[in-house]
């Protein structure tokens, strides 16, 4: 299991209807089953003193980030609506940082990207971590190839020591194997991929 203390914040990414349930326009394969998962760490990190935050995109109607206005995506996460809503089986316990909400593209929990400049902007997320003296973070949720990724190169390049938990994880996998690449491509960076055992299987090479 995950030890966390008081300098150590779990980052709980994107586990939301539309990326998170089958119902949803941009679900991910697997995506729920990572909830009780998360939960787990969530009571884990409150339970060692730990800090949890939550992203959450939170796009208007249309942006250039979806496909219906030019961008790669299907229309997803809709301020307000049952898509854009923190999964109901998610346990939250903690500030919710809401990504894109001006139309930006959103995949870091930490920056935005505006589509058509490239031009990036912070979110809240480094502040309330400096606030709290956090040194290390802990990253899982949805997902691995994407917002995931974005979010643990960002804390890496922030300088915070970084891991994601494959347990916590589920990928896209617009191409075959795109979230093990995602993986590799974090490690490269500096991030450790924790892997936890279940009868000396990994969770990760049975289900992602």
């Amino acid at each position: 299991m995950q030890r966390y203390d008081a300098t150590t914040a779990l980052i709980v990414v994107d586990v939301q209807n539309d990326f998170a349930d089958p119902r949803g326009s941009l679900a991910v394969d697997g995506g729920a089953r990572i909830v009780p998962f998360v939960n787990e760490q969530v009571r884990a990190a409150h339970d060692g003193g730990g800090f949890v935050v939550y992203s959450q995109d939170w796009h208007p109607e249309h942006t250039p980030h979806f496909a219906q206005d030019g961008g790669t995506w299907p229309v997803h996460c809709v301020q307000d609506t049952w898509g854009a809503a923190l999964h109901e089986g998610l346990t939250v316990n903690g500030p919710v940082v809401r990504k894109g909400s001006n139309g930006e593209d959103g995949y870091s929990a930490f920056t935005m990207r505006e589509p058509m400049t490239g031009e990036t902007t912070p979110t809240e997320l480094e502040s309330l971590l400096r606030d709290r003296t956090v040194r290390t973070v802990v990253v899982c949720g949805l997902a691995t190839d994407y917002c995931v990724k974005a979010t643990a190169l960002d804390a890496v390049r922030l300088g915070f020591a970084t891991s994601v938990l494959a347990d916590g994880v589920r990928s896209v996998d617009l191409q075959p194997g795109d979230g093990d690449v995602a993986l590799a491509d974090m490690e490269e960076a500096g991030v450790t991929v924790v892997h936890e055992w279940d009868d000396g299987r990994l969770h990760h090479e049975q289900e992602l």
